[in-house]
């Protein structure tokens, strides 16, 4: 699942697949990211656009990193395969984050890139590496037994974003004091983007193994039987599967019926997260706080449908069209400014 403040747009094309040439120059590393945030970030890139240029830059160098690690969790690869890929890695992060450092082959523009973030906005030591330990999460089948086991991960795939893209929105120049609560109001707002990707693609995930809602709710509305400590992803994307189909039996049709239901449980808890999110707007400079509120209202609004039409979010991915993006977009840069 992903990353970047809960955005986990499947690209046509792995982002670990840029092409890479001879010693690349650091303008053109970013170039490279940022083709790849603006083509593969249908969401993201609405929010970052409305940033001054180096911090879009930086943010798309992180969106490629993002979307690689990503990749590996999703691709098909062997199991042991992945965890090697996210160990190398966690291996380059760690040189990157040695000061003054520089990736040790010049041809990898999202790591040429991301050297050059590291040493321009000082981005928080092990925030990436949290990324990766929540991809590794994913390849490892980690199940959750309650909600509270579910937002660590939200918060490492998600919030550990967030809490560098305060580094690049310059929060860290603010008082000492300012910071524990620019961070947790980060952690939040990525929690809440993660919730909704979460559900926007229970089906897709389902489908692909992984199921990432709490036991003990699939347990509360019926999913599965009391004491069972998990349902199998083929059952629950049946289930899913035969949301608004009349041709399935009379107890199908009830268990899909607790599905919609538990959707709306699960979206409805979202909506405080998204609440205590968006006040980190209130401690950023006007065009960063405009690129939060962007993103929050992207998928706040995503979540509410989901919240309101849940079989639609099970039988196809709900999205917004481009105008309204456009348009939330615009009113976050308004809104801003207040």
């Amino acid at each position: 699942m992903n990353a970047v403040g809960g955005t986990r747009e499947r690209p046509p094309a792995s982002a670990g697949e840029i092409s890479r040439g001879t010693d690349l120059s650091t303008g053109e590393a970013y170039r490279r990211c940022e083709s790849v945030t603006r083509e593969q970030a249908a969401n993201f890139y609405y929010g970052i656009r409305l940033l001054p240029r180096a911090r879009r830059q930086a943010m798309c160098a992180v969106y490629a990193f993002a979307r690689r690690v990503d990749d590996i969790g999703d691709g098909e690869l062997a199991q042991a395969e992945k965890l090697r890929r996210l160990d190398a890695e966690a291996r380059l992060l760690a040189e990157l984050e040695v000061p003054g450092s520089r990736p040790a082959a010049g041809d990898d523009p999202v790591m040429v890139a991301l050297a050059d973030v590291h040493e321009r906005f000082a981005l928080p030591p092990g925030a990436l590496g949290e990324l990766i330990e929540g991809v590794r999460m994913d390849v490892e089948g980690v199940t959750y037994e309650r909600f509270e086991d579910l937002v660590p991960y939200c918060r490492r795939v998600a919030g550990a974003i967030g809490r560098v893209c305060l580094a690049i929105f310059g929060a860290n120049d603010h008082p000492s004091a300012e910071r524990p609560g620019a961070e947790r109001l980060a952690d939040d707002l990525g929690v809440a983007m993660q919730l909704t990707n979460i559900l926007r693609d229970l089906r897709e995930d389902a489908e692909n193994g992984r199921v990432y809602l709490p036991a003990e709710d699939l347990r509360r509305f019926g999913l599965i039987a009391a004491g069972q400590e998990r349902v199998a992803p083929d059952v629950l994307a049946s289930i899913a599967q035969g949301v608004g189909s009349s041709d399935t039996s009379l107890r199908r049709r009830n268990e899909a019926g607790r599905l919609l239901a538990l959707v709306r449980f699960e979206a409805h808890r979202a909506q405080p997260w998204f609440y205590s999110g968006r006040r980190l707007a209130k401690l950023l400079d006007r065009r960063s706080a405009a690129c939060v509120l962007a993103m929050a209202g992207i998928y706040g609004r995503l979540l509410g449908r989901i919240e309101a039409y849940p079989e639609r979010a099970l039988r196809e991915r709900v999205s917004l069209p481009a105008r309204e993006k456009a348009w939330v977009a615009a009113r976050s840069m308004l809104g801003a400014g207040r």
